[in-house]
């Protein structure tokens, strides 16, 4: 339990902390974004749009940030496409790609891009494409409980990756702008 999810106002002067090792070498957090090796996540998506993908030197657990020599890290920044509250009163919570052939360390992802002073509240993270069924990977993590559209999640995952490692998803049927079958059962 850290001091910002006892008191979540205290976000807007202080960063949640990060688990060191997770992340990238030199990965730091301000209060609304993530620098990796002097790179702000929030620069890399108004470049690159989302789900984009920034890779660095991994950190050996343990060493409050040492190189890992043998081993590399990246970190994905996904838009968040809808929230819904499922039939079980679930929080769902729906992203514009599918992780679920990458190692990503789901319990760290975290918002970017503003300061939420609501609670963490627990979500199902899914991502699905238009004309099929969700991804297989799916996580239940703690996130914002004022989530909304248009948020954007930064989340850290092993190895080196590149955007064709991760498969983006608009979110609506591509010939009749219609949201999929299983996306209404949600609502």
């Amino acid at each position: 339990m850290t001091l910002t999810s006892i008191l979540p106002t205290l976000r807007r002067s202080i960063p949640d902390p990060l688990r060191v090792d997770a992340w990238p070498q030199h990965t730091r957090a301000t209060v609304t974004d993530l620098t990796v090796a002097g790179v702000s996540m929030l620069r890399l998506v108004e470049l690159c749009q989302t789900p984009c993908v920034h890779s660095g030197v991994a950190v050996l657990p343990g060493t409050n940030g040492k190189a890992n020599p043998k081993r590399d890290a990246a970190v994905i920044v996904v838009r968040v496409t809808a929230v819904l509250v499922n039939w079980d009163a679930e929080r769902v919570v729906l992203i514009d790609a599918c992780l679920d052939s990458v190692p990503v360390l789901w319990d760290q992802m975290r918002l970017i891009g503003r300061a939420s002073t609501v609670k963490d509240a627990s979500a199902v993270v899914l991502a699905g494409e238009a004309h099929q069924s969700p991804c297989v990977g799916r996580s239940v993590i703690t996130l914002p409980g004022d989530l909304r559209e248009g948020d954007l999640l930064a989340v850290p995952c092993a190895g080196i990756l590149t955007r064709r490692d991760i498969r983006p998803i608009d979110g609506t049927d591509a010939d009749f702008g219609e949201r999929p079958d299983w996306l209404a059962a949600l609502e």
